[in-house]
């Protein structure tokens, strides 16, 4: 589903991007290569991209990246995933992200997603498969808690 996009490329954008394909949540491990997914690409680049997973009604987005900031790009994405869990008939779309990540926070937010649950600590169990996850974010906030987030699709 990632288009003209072959997997190699993909693999290449995760591990320049995070260092891994792999995603870790409190609730497992997510390869990225295995999960389908939309990618924007600007000539041979990926600019771009977004992965998910479908369980009954609900889509389930893993990672969102977009290299240009404030272009439209994850919006696009966004989007295009939201249009296709309504055609499979998803009622939701659902996303984990740390207390941290104030862009996401404000990016999803802003496009109508919504804190459905707060995981406290949460993120102390994703490191105990992935002990790299940094304790403190960039901007210094301690990273901890997991943030639930949904949409209802109409």
């Amino acid at each position: 589903m990632f288009l003209s996009v072959d997997k190699q490329r993909i693999k290449r954008f995760f591990i320049t991007n995070w260092g891994t394909c792999e995603m870790v949540y409190s609730q497992g491990v997510f390869n990225c290569l295995n999960l389908d997914g939309f990618a924007a690409v600007d000539q041979k680049d990926i600019i771009g991209l977004i992965t998910f997973y479908i369980t009954e009604s609900t889509s389930h987005i893993i990672s969102l990246d977009s290299i240009r900031q404030n272009q439209g790009i994850g919006s696009s994405l966004l989007t295009r995933t939201e249009e296709h869990a309504k055609k499979q008939n998803c009622s939701s779309i659902q996303l984990v992200t740390t207390n941290d990540n104030l862009k996401a926070l404000y990016f999803y937010q802003k496009r109508g997603y919504q804190c459905i649950k707060v995981l406290p600590n949460a993120v102390n169990k994703a490191r105990e498969i992935k002990p790299e996850i940094p304790l403190f974010s960039n901007d210094g906030i301690p990273i901890r808690d997991e943030f639930i987030l949904s949409k209802r699709l109409k």
